[in-house]
């Protein structure tokens, strides 16, 4: 499957940046990545080792609001990249692993 992407402007990117910066700065952010737990393949981290995915990337569209921000480790980032969440999926199946790094 051919991922499709959308033409993301830079002020586009820039504002959804700057609002990813804010919140991490949050104690919501603080609280939630304390848990040192990677979103994606669930192994433990240290808290800070874990960094800020967004769901829906935000060069697919997405956005830097609560629902669409998970902490994850930077394995899982790396190699989730602009995936979307059913693309992450079957790149996992395809890999033979359910989400784990």
């Amino acid at each position: 499957m051919e991922p499709f992407f959308l033409s993301i402007d830079d002020a586009f990117l820039k504002k959804e940046r700057d609002k990813a910066r804010k919140l991490r700065a949050t104690q919501w952010w603080k609280r939630k990545r304390s848990s040192g737990i990677c979103h994606y393949c669930q192994n433990s981290f240290l808290p800070k080792e874990l960094t800020m995915d967004h769901i829906v990337p935000l060069a697919r569209g997405g956005k830097s609001e609560k629902f669409n921000v998970v902490p994850c480790c930077k394995e899982c980032n790396t190699k989730k990249k602009q995936m979307l969440p059913v693309e992450w999926d079957e790149y996992m199946s395809r890999k033979g692993k359910s989400g784990s790094c």
